[in-house]
């Protein structure tokens, strides 16, 4: 029996450009013949959403806007041209990206992140936060079986962009990694795929409470960087030959440790940039990055198989999401919370019944 499906549903809109988001009724919307509506339980709250409100990025957002893109949920109704593959009451994700062509070359890569039309939660379509969302349904993620809803949301955005950032890095087992912005919603997911991953893990953040998390989670060392004298020396010192670590991973949200990273990553090694700091840019000397061979790149959220491999960690037990869970009513007082830097972990919405 198919479930009942209410006209209006509760929902946080930002209306303008720079907020606040307004906790109202709206319309429930109706899946295309490849989309499928899923009933959202749990979504988290990525910095992202953010940057959505403020209207920071160089990507313009449509409004009024419904943010979110970490929600889990059940498939509620779906239309024609959805797989087989995805029963009504099936758990499944939204992400980041909605959706996309899946004809061009990009696609047909298995890069469909970089699809040149993509569609995405909580920016270019309506997200997750809201009791029922619309997504593709050759985008929406399958969340194994007796998975809780509220702590893979987390996994959805934060999980699988670190998991696909450490991939892109080249870092292999037994080699070290710095993780920048290591206390936050995105570290401290990387330091777990990290060590999951068999790498060794330097944590770099600032806080008593972010150093007992890295501490807790297995990290080799912690710098706090607002009590360092030399962040580059104290990373390269931390390392057992002294050279620094093999790969680092840049979640943080300001531009200066962007610009430190190439100084003390080891010759050779990657410098991935996965943090999106609203008008940063990362600089380098040309001379040391080519005798050094310094690879630096970028990393954007990972493909549908990163996703299922992301998932697959979660669900055997060794990434734990560090999560407080609060009513989705409140969304405007996390987003307070994140401009004062004062979430450790992530933030996961219960969205009402």
């Amino acid at each position: 029996m198919a479930p009942s499906i209410p006209k209006k549903q509760w929902a946080q809109v930002i209306e303008k450009t720079g907020g606040p988001v307004k906790y109202k009724e709206i319309d429930v919307p109706t899946p295309a013949a490849d989309e499928v509506l899923v009933n959202i339980k749990y979504s988290g709250v990525c910095h992202t959403d953010l940057h959505a409100v403020n209207g920071d990025w160089p990507l313009p957002t449509k409004l009024p806007l419904v943010g979110g893109h970490e929600g889990a949920g059940h498939v509620v109704a779906k239309g024609e041209l959805a797989g087989d593959d995805l029963k009504i009451g099936q758990a499944v994700g939204v992400k980041w990206l909605n959706g996309s062509c899946l004809s061009c070359d990009f696609c047909q890569q298995s890069d469909e992140p970089l699809c040149l039309t993509p569609t995405l939660s909580g920016y270019t379509v309506d997200g997750t936060f809201q009791q029922y969302c619309i997504a593709k349904a050759a985008h929406v993620a399958h969340i194994p079986d007796g998975v809780s809803l509220d702590a893979v949301a987390p996994i959805l955005c934060a999980g699988v962009t670190v998991y696909k950032g450490l991939k892109e890095s080249g870092a292999r087992a037994g080699q070290s990694v710095a993780i920048v912005g290591a206390g936050g919603g995105l570290g401290s997911l990387a330091q777990q795929y990290a060590k999951a991953m068999g790498l060794s893990v330097i944590a770099i953040d600032s806080g008593a409470e972010k150093k007992a998390m890295s501490e807790k989670m297995g990290a080799s060392a912690f710098i706090d960087f607002a009590e360092s004298k030399d962040v580059v020396k104290d990373v390269q010192n931390a390392t057992p030959d002294k050279l620094g670590p093999h790969a680092v991973l840049l979640v943080a949200v300001s531009e200066k440790p962007f610009q430190q990273a190439t100084q003390y990553v080891r010759p050779r090694g990657s410098v991935v940039c996965v943090g999106l700091p609203a008008g940063a840019e990362i600089k380098a000397p040309v001379f040391e990055s080519v005798v050094r061979m310094i690879n630096i790149k970028g990393s954007y959220v990972g493909n549908r198989k990163d996703t299922s491999e992301a998932l697959e960690f979660f669900r055997r037990g060794v990434i734990d999401t560090p999560f407080k869970t609060m009513e989705l009513k409140d969304l405007q007082k996390v987003y307070d919370m994140m401009n004062k830097g004062e979430i450790i972990g992530r933030i996961v919405l219960k969205i009402p019944e």
